[in-house]
């Protein structure tokens, strides 16, 4: 998209080519992302189907159209959306990290973990795929895998101040109060708004003096 344009500029021309050609998958798709940016997400929908409709690897439009699901909190069609983009595209680490996060926000913690690890696999570099990761094991009870996922993670992103205190919540759920302390202090200096009652039941632990 060209930067001087304004969205309704973009939106018209892009209109006008599809009246010259009604089955054109790429401008029914810039279409949708256009209205998916201006938060018009009813009216991105059917552009993002016509041009899965009219292309056949047109995953793009299925991770957006889950997108626009999970805004509104369609968790189902989110699942949906994301396994036929990975379908089309297997190798498409974006697509198993939604599913995963997607499944997290189901209470479906064991297919989540198994789309997090895949999605890391294909890309270790998502740092939210970590993360998702990391609480998917605390669900399960996990404390030790939680921990070197959340470390791994921190490592990688030491200025994620969700993922210090989701480690801190980690280490204080396996007895390590001190790491706990190290972690949720981290989390607080990148101005991360820990949860009270967790600070509370670290002050046992915090050293005196």
């Amino acid at each position: 998209m060209k930067e001087p344009q304004s969205f309704e500029e973009f939106i018209e021309q892009q209109k006008r080519m599809l009246a010259d050609n009604p089955e054109c998958a790429n401008s029914q798709y810039n279409l949708g992302v256009v209205l998916l940016e201006q938060g018009r997400l009813d009216e991105a929908i059917p552009f993002f189907q016509e041009a899965i409709a009219n292309s056949g690897r047109m995953f793009e439009g299925w991770v957006n159209l889950g997108y626009i699901y999970f805004k509104k909190g369609e968790l189902e069609k989110v699942v949906e959306a994301n396994m036929r983009a990975v379908e089309i595209e297997p190798r498409y680490a974006r697509g198993y990290a939604n599913l995963g996060f997607a499944y997290l926000q189901m209470a479906e913690t064991e297919k989540a973990i198994e789309a997090l690890e895949k999605a890391i696999e294909l890309n270790p570099d998502i740092a939210q795929a970590w993360s998702n990761l990391a609480n998917a094991y605390m669900q399960i009870g996990d404390m030790e895998r939680a921990i070197e996922t959340g470390e791994k993670l921190v490592k990688m992103a030491p200025g994620f101040a969700l993922a210090q205190n989701n480690l801190a919540a980690a280490y204080f759920n396996n007895k390590e109060y001190a790491k706990a302390v190290e972690h949720v202090d981290k989390a607080i200096d990148l101005g991360f708004e820990v949860h009270q009652g967790f600070l509370e039941k670290l002050k046992p632990y915090r050293s005196q003096g």
